[in-house]
């Protein structure tokens, strides 16, 4: 289920936390202080760390510092008190997942520990770098396409407009709204980030707007949602097109009022947030099936920024393997080196993971070189059985790309479907839309594309 790391100078505290957690199948690691945390996430994984706010030396707040810097993807929920819930707001400004309140309840706990190992799990299927790298090296590529990213992201960072970035998983959309928010004026207040995947549909409006003490049965305290959290600062809702429909007019309300009550509550709280929004989905089709309002689409892709997948800018293949090759040799304390007929292969390949798979792939390839070089030897037999398949495109196909000789395939496909539905209706174009589940306007269209009019 997860490893969790439990950090708390009071021993009782972790005897505690860790029989109950390991009671409900969770692997447990347990350290007295923030230096000892520090070296076991050195030496394991670790899936969420669990830590006190008040330790001595090394304090909660710090530790949370130091892991966000060197493991940004552990999810961090800290332990507090009632009388320090102010800290606790402070700690999930500077990146803390979530907090839990002495006593606590075990469901309560439960629900955040699942919803940190869902959303971390989430976030690996995209590229997502520390912040210290972010600033370093900001978005790397050279080809027309990621320029024109860099170009977006420099003419509306200085705005309040609200973005929306579309683009396969592992593109990089996350990476894209950090260089947003860290080239705006908002640069110095919160970047509070939600993954709208990972949140229940029953748990959504208290994640976004906070709840009032004895709002429902187990909300033993006020507790701010992620719009209170971001005040000043920019909202990064990933996966938006997850946000459950009856949950979207309350989002638009906020958009365009800027204010919202908390679950529970009366008092109206106005808040100065910047939204980005991203998705892998098609939203519009989403608005023409009815999955999605159409004022909320309209409100929220106000300045859109589409990733291309990698193999469509496959320029920028090779400096990311610069760049991952670099990464790697530092943490790794090693010097590979690729051949270059490596390099080759991967301008070959397809990536239907973008720049993820492309990561992983670079990793896992200089943790089997030996002599400190990647050669044909290390690539994956998967690797090469999709570059096998790509070969077996017809010699005439050779000299197109791979995917536009499939699309021809699927359009001949097509239209032999389409002459066999109107043979079988004797050509009557209504019958034959019908039972190819077309509009009557759409077979048309497709008839004259290709040239079968009668």
């Amino acid at each position: 289920m997860g490893k969790i790391l439990i950090v708390d100078d009071e021993l009782n505290m972790r005897l505690v936390l860790s029989a109950m957690l390991k009671k409900e199948g969770f692997e447990i690691s347990s350290a007295s202080n923030g230096r000892e945390a520090l070296q076991i996430l050195q030496s394991n994984k670790i899936d969420v760390v669990i830590t006190d706010l008040k330790m001595p030396d090394i304090d909660g707040m710090k530790l949370l510092t130091i892991i966000s810097e060197r493991y940004p993807e552990i999810p961090v929920i800290m332990i507090t008190a009632h009388g320090t819930i102010a800290t606790a707001v402070e700690a999930l400004k500077k990146g803390a997942f979530d907090y839990i309140t002495k006593p606590f309840d075990l469901d309560d706990l439960k629900n955040i520990i699942s919803k940190a190992i869902k959303t971390r799990t989430l976030k690996e299927n995209e590229l997502s770098l520390p912040p210290a790298e972010i600033e370093r090296i900001g978005i790397i590529g050279v080809s027309p396409k990621t320029l024109d990213i860099f170009d977006a992201i420099k003419r509306v960072a200085p705005t309040t407009t609200t973005v929306m970035i579309t683009g396969e998983t592992g593109t990089g959309k996350e990476l894209v709204a950090e260089a947003i928010h860290r080239n705006s004026p908002r640069k110095n207040n919160p970047l509070i980030k939600l993954n709208c995947a990972a949140i229940a549909a029953t748990l959504m409006e208290s994640e976004l707007f906070g709840y009032e003490k004895g709002a429902y049965t187990g909300a033993a305290i006020t507790k701010p949602g992620k719009f209170e959290l971001a005040h000043k600062g920019t909202l990064f809702l990933d996966e938006v097109a997850e946000i459950p429909r009856e949950m979207q007019v309350k989002l638009l309300r906020v958009i365009q009022e800027q204010e919202f009550e908390r679950v529970g509550g009366l008092r109206t709280i106005k808040v100065d947030v910047r939204i980005i929004a991203a998705t892998n989905q098609n939203l519009a089709r989403q608005v023409q099936t009815g999955n999605f309002r159409e004022d909320l689409y309209y409100r929220l892709n106000v300045f859109p920024i589409d990733i291309p997948p990698l193999r469509a800018r496959k320029e920028d293949i090779l400096p990311l393997v610069d760049y991952f090759l670099e990464k790697f040799n530092r943490k790794l304390e090693r010097l590979v080196k690729m051949d270059d007929d490596v390099r080759e292969m991967l301008l070959r390949y397809e990536w239907p993971g973008n720049i993820r798979e492309l990561e992983n792939l670079v990793e896992r390839m200089m943790l089997l070189a030996k002599d400190n070089r990647i050669t044909l030897r290390e690539i994956p037999d998967e690797f090469r059985a999709s570059l096998d398949d790509i070969s077996m495109v017809p010699a005439d196909d050779n000299k197109k790309p791979f995917k536009e000789y499939m699309r021809d395939q699927v359009e001949n496909v097509e239209k032999q479907i389409i002459v066999k539905c109107l043979d079988d209706t004797g050509w009557n174009v209504t019958n034959a839309a019908k039972k190819m589940g077309l509009s009557r306007k759409g077979l048309q269209l497709k008839m004259i594309k290709y040239n079968m009019r009668k």
